[in-house]
């Protein structure tokens, strides 16, 4: 991943203030971005308000965040978590952070420390949203530094509330992803991973373990972010686990969970295709059986599961079928402001995947503006587009509706020429 080296600082406290709704923050208010930091204009039906002002009570809200993430309640705590989860998931704020970065770094351990159940998931998210606005560089790798040893003991520790461990094994993996700068300390962390996902393979005599929904789920998260950390692996490593995992993998399309199924069907697709770029002839020993494995579920029609559950898992393994034996990707189009990207790869799809599950809807927002994972999809530096040009892209719904009426009534004539000169 590209380092920057940014300038590090330690930001002020502010008194406590009203948390900002979603409206506030919504993608739609954004309409452009100065020098894609956290000036942003918003726009409410009155016309455009004041952008200074705008900016000011912002930054007076968040400053109130920061400050209340030390707050005796738990549910004080809480809601400033979630309420700059909110705000970087749909802001750019990078030069906002950098300078209260320590801050609010003290205010995720102390939280993944002290804090219980939600609160603990709510740092974690919260830890890889910080990553994601600073980018790779000193600053992330001085915030994952700090957390790293906490989120490993939370990790390993049986006893620890389960919902914070399934949002630790996703931390963990997008925070090294975007912030570790040695490779030997990236598989040190996977292994972490596979320490617990391979607890769901099953056994040699075909049997799945007893394993609770809940605990199936951190080992889901844990399969997850170990493949997204396969993205960044050098080739003499993807070599080891090749031979080490792709044979054990396989196992894991046994259980007893759907998702845990996906999760491996994708996680071979990837690794298949890893190996694949290093040696177009690469061949495995036991494809035929991998692949009998995976026609099976692609076709799958047991009727003890539920007809979701089938339907979203054959979807899914023709796709990982056609990976496997052929190579193939079906190929996604996203679209967001006047650009477009296309996710060609399983590369491509683990890491838009596990950024989108951070910053949701901001996704879009976050591809036109956040240079970090612009630089990540090699989008280049970011478009600039002026508020006049925003709004002359956008069309009413009624000139939707008219557009597509118009293109139906052509496809319809189109199909019915043909149709008449076929019958003569």
């Amino acid at each position: 991943m590209p380092r920057t080296k940014k300038k590090n600082s330690r930001g002020g406290q502010h008194g406590n203030v009203q948390p900002f709704s979603d409206e506030d923050a919504s993608i739609e208010t954004l309409s452009r971005c100065s020098s894609f930091s956290d000036v942003t204009s918003v726009v409410d039906e009155g016309g455009e308000a004041s952008e200074d002002a705008a900016q000011e009570d912002f930054q007076f809200k968040l400053k109130g965040f920061i400050d209340s993430t030390v707050d005796k309640s738990a549910k004080t705590r809480q809601g400033a978590l979630d309420g700059l989860k909110t705000a970087m998931a749909t802001r750019i704020l990078h030069e906002f952070i950098s300078d209260r970065r320590m801050t609010i770094t003290d205010s995720i351990e102390r939280c993944l420390k002290k804090g219980k159940g939600e609160e603990q998931r709510a740092a974690a998210s919260l830890a890889c949203l910080l990553c994601i606005q600073l980018g790779s560089g000193i600053e992330s790798e001085e915030v994952l530094k700090t957390l790293k040893p906490i989120f490993k003991t939370i990790l390993a520790d049986g006893s620890a509330n389960i919902q914070a461990r399934q949002a630790v094994a996703t931390g963990l993996g997008l925070c090294t992803l975007v912030a570790e700068d040695d490779i030997l300390d990236v598989h040190a962390t996977m292994e972490c991973f596979e320490n617990l996902f391979m607890r769901s393979c099953a056994r040699q005599d075909g049997t799945c373990p007893s394993i609770s929904p809940q605990m199936s789920q951190l080992h889901i998260n844990a399969l997850l972010s170990w493949a997204l950390l396969l993205t960044i692996c050098s080739g003499s490593q993807i070599k080891e686990i090749l031979q080490k995992f792709l044979p054990k993998l396989p196992r894991l399309l046994e259980s007893d969970d759907v998702n845990m199924r996906i999760a491996a069907g994708e996680t071979i697709s990837l690794l298949f295709e890893l190996a694949r770029d290093m040696d177009p002839e690469f061949d495995f020993d036991q494809l035929d059986e991998l692949c009998d494995k995976l026609n099976a579920l692609a076709t799958d029609c047991n009727k003890h599961r539920a007809k979701t559950d089938k339907k979203k898992q054959r979807s899914v393994f023709r796709d990982v079928l056609k990976a496997v034996e052929e190579g193939d990707f079906q190929s996604e189009t996203i679209r967001f402001g006047t650009e477009r990207m296309t996710i060609d790869s399983w590369v491509r799809k683990r890491m838009y995947d596990a950024f989108r599950e951070f910053v949701g809807s901001g996704m879009n927002y976050h591809l036109q503006a956040n240079e970090f994972i612009r630089d990540v999809f090699e989008l280049g530096p970011p478009v600039l587009v002026d508020s006049a040009t925003m709004k002359a892209m956008k069309i009413s719904r009624f000139e939707r509706v008219c557009c597509t009426a118009v293109v139906t009534s052509v496809l319809f004539s189109i199909n019915f020429n043909c149709l008449f000169f076929d019958l003569h």
